[in-house]
């Protein structure tokens, strides 16, 4: 393990330097809602030595209230100071590690779970690399009793002088890069008001915390401006939902282990089986990457989402994606997961996508043919004779509940909570009645 002490060093010499009044300390529940406690610098040290003791019954997923505390221990290599801190109090964030007392992982920490996940493959010869495309909504406000009013009518590439929107993601491009993380592309999307924000490609650890704080940013700048940020999958009816299409590929010995340069499309048969072990177990894992029972809303629109367990090269209408890679770029050989939506928990749901794409490496399986159907096309899904992904989060938990690889990948604490939590938002969905069957059945009933 590399030494922390040289980044806690810099971090303690910087809060010097800069006269950081405040340390804002990171981490997230099991939903992947994000937490904070703050501390002097005074505390700082004696943080990083000892971990910072608090209650965890209070936190949704952690402890039970008979094992209530918990430590969190911060990673010194994510501080960054906090670009919107006002001048006279410059203020900086850390993401920590939950442990328990003894300095053990605490088995209810999302973060923690995908370092042992990674650790996994990282035994296996493996480094897992990500990058998402995330897609969101602005609004005039979010008041849920009121009409959603879109802020403006582009289209995606559109670029017009009075959108509020571009001015917006300006800013949150400018935050982002303040904070260290870059960004590859940022532009207007189909629906009206939604934008995208593609995140540059880097380990998946980081990358979960990169999405973590960009969620955050995306949301406080909105706010400045009395206006509001959603990454809720599905929040327009007839319009396109907000996916978080993932580029992944796995790394070993320096090299891109998805290429090969003798194999036909230049695809590696290391690929091939990480793509044929999502392709299985992927109805088992949807649960964990479309989390919200809107998300399936999203996956059942019609609209760009993906309903089917397929695979093909440079095909949008399928589960698994093969991009075209530059023919002088190599090290570009990736795919790309297209039913994640960005109200998902990053750190479990690349957690449960490596694991589901490393037993294919480890058991040989066999990838099926691509598909070459246009699957948004339903008489086209249909003759094309392939699996749907659960039509509903109900269903989506049946399948994860009778998933070992699953309960293996998130550990048997997160795993338990998580289907019970889950299950009792589906049974509370499910005893409501709805606008759309007042519409339908009361003037005929």
């Amino acid at each position: 393990m590399v030494s922390m002490q040289p980044q806690q060093d810099y971090v303690l010499r910087t809060v010097e330097e800069r006269g950081v009044r405040l340390i804002r300390l990171w981490f997230t529940d099991v939903l992947g809602r994000l937490k904070s406690v703050a501390i002097s610098p005074a505390e700082m040290e004696k943080v990083f030595e000892e971990g910072l003791q608090f209650d965890g019954s209070s936190i949704d997923g952690f402890s039970r209230v008979q094992e209530s505390d918990v430590l969190a221990r911060p990673d010194a290599s994510t501080f960054e100071l906090l670009p919107w801190a006002r001048d006279d109090e410059p203020s900086a964030l850390m993401f920590c590690d939950i442990e328990q007392l003894d300095g053990e992982p605490f088995a209810g920490d999302p973060r923690q779970v995908l370092r042992r996940n990674m650790r996994k493959a990282h035994d296996a010869g493996f480094t897992f690399f990500c990058a998402p495309e995330m897609e969101y909504f602005y609004f005039r406000d979010g008041d849920p009793s009121a009409p959603l009013e879109v802020l403006d009518t582009a289209s995606y590439f559109d670029l017009t002088t009075a959108d509020i929107g571009t001015d917006l993601r300006k800013t949150t491009l400018h935050m982002l890069e303040a904070l260290s993380i870059p960004v590859e592309y940022s532009f207007h999307e189909d629906s009206p008001s939604q934008h995208e924000i593609d995140l540059q490609y880097t380990e998946a650890l980081a990358m979960a915390d990169s999405i973590t704080t960009m969620r955050l940013v995306v949301k406080k700048v909105a706010q400045d401006r009395d206006l509001y940020a959603t990454f809720m999958p599905k929040p327009l009816d007839a319009m396109q939902g907000s996916g978080m299409h993932t580029h992944m590929s796995l790394w070993k010995d320096g090299s891109n282990a998805f290429h090969d340069p003798d194999a036909e499309y230049g695809l590696s048969t290391t690929a091939h089986q990480f793509i044929a072990g999502i392709m299985a177990h992927a109805r088992e894992i949807t649960a964990v990457t479309n989390q919200l029972i809107n998300s399936y809303k999203r996956l059942n629109d019609g609209h760009e989402a993906p309903r089917y367990v397929s695979w093909a090269r440079n095909n949008q209408s399928t589960l698994v994606r093969v991009p075209v890679t530059k023919s002088n770029k190599p090290e570009g050989t990736r795919i790309e997961y297209r039913a994640v939506d960005p109200a998902c928990n990053p750190y479990l749901a690349y957690s449960v996508i490596l694991a589901a794409g490393m037993k294919g490496i480890e058991e040989g399986y066999d990838l099926q043919p691509e598909t070459r159907a246009n699957l948004f096309d339903r008489n086209e899904a249909s003759s094309a004779g392939v699996a749907t992904l659960p039509r509903s989060l109900d269903e989506a938990l049946d399948e994860m509940e009778a998933s070992e690889l699953v309960r293996e990948a998130l550990g048997e604490h997160i795993f338990e909570w998580f289907l019970r939590n889950r299950r009792a938002e589906w049974d509370d969905y499910a005893r409501r009645v709805t606008q759309f069957e007042l519409d339908r059945y009361l003037p005929h009933w």
